[in-house]
C-alpha cells in the first residue's frame, strides 16, 4: 500500500507543518505521527524539502477547492470570499495561511516555497478575479490585485486576533472599493 503511506505522510506532514511549522517539526516526529517508516518517507519523496513541496502543492488544491464551496455557499459573489475567511479563521485550529506562514519561515524569495506560495496567490488572484468579473464589475483586474492584499491582511490579522471579524471588516472595505 505504497499510496497509502504516501497520503499519510502528505496528511501528518500537512497538519503538523499547519499547527507547528515546518523547521518546528523534524522527520522523526513526522515518521511517529504518520505511523511511516524511514524507508517509505524516502521511497515517496528525497527529503524533508521535497516532501514541503508536495504538501504545498496539495495545499493549494484543497485549500482553493474550500474556498470555491465556501463562496458558493455565502451566494457565489465576489464579496463572498470575505464570508469564507471569517468563516475559516473561526474553525478549531485555525494557524493563518498554510502559504504566508510558509514563507515567512523560508525567508528565502528564491527557494521552491516561496515559488509555489507566489502561484498560490496568483491563483487566489485569479479566482477572484473571476468572481469580479461575472459580477460584472468594470475594474475586476484592479480590484482582484486589491481584494487579494484585502484577504491576505485579514488572514494574518485574524489569526493575531484569534477572530473572524478582521475578515468582516476587510468585506466591508470591499464593498467601499467596489462601490
Amino acid at each position: 500500500m505504497a499510496t497509502n503511506a504516501r497520503d499519510r505522510l502528505l496528511q501528518a506532514a500537512e497538519d503538523l507543518f499547519y499547527a507547528e511549522g515546518i523547521h518546528a517539526v523534524g522527520l522523526e516526529r513526522l515518521l511517529a505521527v504518520s505511523g511511516v517508516g524511514r524507508a517509505s518517507l524516502y521511497r515517496h519523496f528525497s527529503g524533508k524539502d521535497e516532501l514541503v513541496t508536495a504538501v504545498l502543492q496539495r495545499r493549494d488544491e484543497h485549500w482553493r477547492a474550500w474556498l470555491e464551496a465556501r463562496v458558493e455557499a455565502h451566494g457565489g459573489g465576489p464579496l463572498a470570499v470575505f464570508d469564507a475567511l471569517a468563516e475559516g479563521a473561526e474553525e478549531e485550529g485555525f494557524h493563518g495561511c498554510a502559504f504566508i506562514n510558509a514563507m515567512a519561515e523560508t525567508g528565502d524569495p528564491g527557494s521552491e516555497v516561496h515559488r509555489l506560495a507566489a502561484a498560490h496567490k496568483r491563483g487566489v488572484t485569479a479566482y477572484v478575479h473571476g468572481l469580479l468579473t461575472r459580477a460584472g464589475h468594470p475594474r475586476a483586474d484592479e480590484l482582484a490585485d486589491e481584494f487579494a492584499l484585502l484577504m491576505d491582511g485579514a488572514i494574518v490579522t485574524s489569526m493575531r486576533e484569534r477572530s473572524g471579524e478582521p475578515a468582516r471588516r476587510a468585506r466591508r472595505m470591499a464593498e467601499r472599493l467596489m462601490a
